[in-house]
């Protein structure tokens, strides 16, 4: 069987995103240096970004550190898990979330759509002082039939209602049978449509309330979804 086509999968240009910044994401005790774009206000006046939005839908939202990833960094550094796990960062960005799984004794593949986030993630990766993990251009709507994983991290995806549906159909499709999802969301409008999806798709969930912030800033409250198979 012929797989569905798939449009041309983007990869914002360096030009457009200006020099790296460096910074230090606490989470827990521990500390890591994460870099990303210093110039997000200005990266949609470039054409080829203006483009991408204007034909695919696609907004470069992976430039920033998000509160949900920070909410999910704090949770996992205080977790336990099966070392060398299989593990898929969807959506990863700059790959935070990723990293802290990479620090975490996890076997990390970072996801993204955009070519040029899974860059940063990799740097990033590298940064703080790790070689062995892979990275995946991965559309939500044309997934793959060979992947499964044990493990999957989630952080901030469902900013748009027209998120939910494509997303929790690709965690159904890559999550192994016994496996877990755990994803966190800022409880933005589509939380409720998220939790109702949920419900419709079979998934066994349970919800906890999270916070982080930066030191000494604003702190974001967000909810963690626990997630398995029915």
């Amino acid at each position: 069987m012929s797989s569905t086509p798939q449009k041309k999968m983007p990869a914002t240009p360096r030009e457009a995103l200006g020099p790296t910044i460096w910074e230090i994401v606490i989470a827990g005790e521990k500390e890591f240096t994460i870099g990303r774009p210093s110039e997000t206000d200005k990266m949609l006046t470039h054409p080829d970004v203006l483009n991408d939005i204007t034909y695919n839908e696609n907004m470069p939202y992976w430039a920033e550190i998000w509160p949900s990833a920070r909410m999910l960094a704090k949770f996992l550094i205080k977790e336990q898990f099966t070392p060398n796990q299989k593990t898929l960062e969807i959506g990863c960005g700059l790959g935070l979330v990723g990293v802290i799984g990479l620090h975490k004794g996890l076997n990390v593949t970072f996801s993204d759509y955009d070519a040029t986030a899974l860059e940063f993630a990799a740097e990033n990766a590298r940064a703080n002082g790790f070689e062995n993990f892979a990275t995946m251009q991965i559309d939500w709507r044309n997934v793959p039939d060979d992947l499964s994983f044990p493990l999957i991290l989630a952080s901030d995806l469902v900013y748009e209602p027209g998120n939910v549906d494509p997303l929790l159909k690709m965690i159904a499709k890559v999550l192994a049978p016994d496996g877990l999802c755990l994803m966190t969301d800022q409880d933005r409008i589509p939380a409720q449509l998220l939790r109702e999806t949920l419900d419709k798709s079979g998934f066994v969930y349970t919800t906890q309330v999270l916070k982080a912030g930066l030191p000494g800033g604003i702190r974001h409250k967000g909810t963690l979804y626990t997630i398995r198979k029915g």
